[in-house]
């Protein structure tokens, strides 16, 4: 049997992107319930991508009660939808063979991995004072892709001066912006720019040299997008609510790897439960941005454990 409900968790504080803000964290919990054994997974259905609470929650409603991980990939496209019940899917075949999913997978035991910490848009004052209220972190994320995008890194910069920062401007941008920007980035010493431009509008980037890293989020979903990557980007974000689940995930990264991109891990903002199965997509990442538990004010019953920067791999009472 096959469930989803609607489960909400407040934020620590508002959350600001180019797009706008939230106060709490909308997602989708899936159970599976076979054999006497209960698994599950989360999703967080995405309006940029054309998704919304009732529309995953149909698709998942739909599915057959015994449907398997393998027609699970034919049976939906990538997105919130198929990872909820994918992941949802790796935790029963786990706990009915009594391993963990990586040995399932056939992976390492996973390691705890530093991960970034989002500072969200706000006034340059109020990321300054972010920035320096969490400058003992090895990676910082900017959110960024408004008219007045400088002053805000520079105040970041001047708040954590020792910080790797790194930017989301979230198709915020057009080329022209782009251009100008990116010689501040290389004297504010920033490591990486995701999503410059906007996905439909990215062809431009083959034909400009790149001063930082760039790295793909909104037009890399899953293996499919890789062609169309070529030459415009150094480095892929791979975020399994794109993806589809741990499944296309895994395969993304080993085919990213092999054809020369950078590999990323991120997240949209949703609980432990959501993080979980990166954690081991994460292993070895250039960059991973595992940090929507630490934004919230509540979370899942046994949550990730993060200390010094790092974000840890799951208990098994939480998943996998």
């Amino acid at each position: 049997m096959i469930t989803v409900s609607e489960d909400s968790f407040k934020l620590a504080q508002a959350f600001t992107i180019s797009r706008g803000s939230r106060t709490q964290s909308d997602v989708l919990t899936v159970k599976i319930k076979r054999d006497g054994i209960t698994a599950m997974g989360e999703c967080l259905p995405y309006a940029r991508y054309g998704e919304s609470l009732s529309s995953v929650a149909d698709q998942i409603r739909a599915l057959p009660a015994d449907i398997s991980r393998a027609q699970l990939q034919e049976a939906l496209p990538a997105g919130a939808a198929r990872n909820a019940v994918d992941c949802a899917l790796w935790d029963w075949e786990a706990k009915k063979a009594g391993v963990r999913v990586w040995e399932l997978a056939g992976l390492p035991a996973p390691q705890p991995e530093v991960t970034a910490y989002t500072l969200s848009l706000d006034t340059v004052e109020n990321m300054r004072a972010s920035a320096a209220k969490h400058s003992d972190r090895p990676v910082l994320k900017i959110k960024l892709g408004t008219p007045d995008d400088i002053p805000r890194l520079e105040a970041v910069r001047d708040g954590a001066p020792g910080a790797k920062i790194i930017l989301d401007a979230n198709e915020g941008w057009e080329m022209e912006n782009f251009l100008d920007i990116q010689k501040h980035l290389v004297r504010l010493n920033v490591a990486m720019v995701e999503q410059p431009l906007p996905a439909a509008a990215d062809e431009g980037l083959s034909a400009v040299e790149r001063l930082v890293p760039i790295c793909a989020d909104e037009s890399c979903h899953d293996r499919a997008s890789l062609a169309n990557l070529r030459g415009k980007y150094d480095m892929i974000n791979i975020k399994l609510d794109k993806t589809g689940g741990l499944t296309e995930a895994l395969a993304l990264r080993n085919l990213a790897l092999s054809e020369g991109y950078q590999v990323m891990v991120g997240c949209m903002i949703g609980s432990s439960l959501a993080m979980a199965p990166a954690t081991l997509v994460a292993q070895g990442a250039k960059i991973v941005d595992l940090d929507a538990p630490l934004l919230l004010a509540e979370d899942r019953e046994t949550p990730l454990h993060y200390e010094d920067g790092k974000v840890y791999p799951p208990e098994a009472a939480l998943w996998g």
